[in-house]
């Protein structure tokens, strides 16, 4: 059964930053690619940051520069780095993979205030 927990969510000042990890369990996070999606309140469902399994990463263009995705193959695990945080990237930020079918993990909170 594949679960993906994330953590790291919080509250932030602009500027700030915050690590967002996504704890893989049921598959393997290097043989797989990896995505970190948000939704703002009335808005839909962006993807934000995507890692695949040869290291390849994709941005979107309102947080390159600003955020880094990257794996720790030993703890199985992904991070969003999350630097020079904007009002706008407020939002719950969701970890996802497609393995056999698309997995969602729960989401965490970030709120950046201004």
């Amino acid at each position: 059964q594949v679960q993906l927990v994330e953590s790291g969510g919080g509250l932030v000042q602009a500027g700030g930053s915050l690590r967002l990890s996504c704890a893989a369990s049921g598959i393997i996070v290097r043989l797989n690619a990896m995505d970190w999606y948000r939704q703002a309140p009335g808005k839909q469902r962006e993807l934000v940051a995507a890692i695949t399994s040869d290291g390849t990463t994709y941005y979107a263009d309102s947080v390159k520069g600003r955020f880094t995705i990257s794996r720790d193959n030993a703890k199985n695990t992904v991070y969003l780095q999350m630097n020079s945080l904007k009002s706008e990237d407020t939002a719950v930020y969701c970890c996802h993979t497609l393995s056999s079918r698309s997995y969602w993990g729960q989401g965490t909170q970030v709120t950046v205030s201004s």
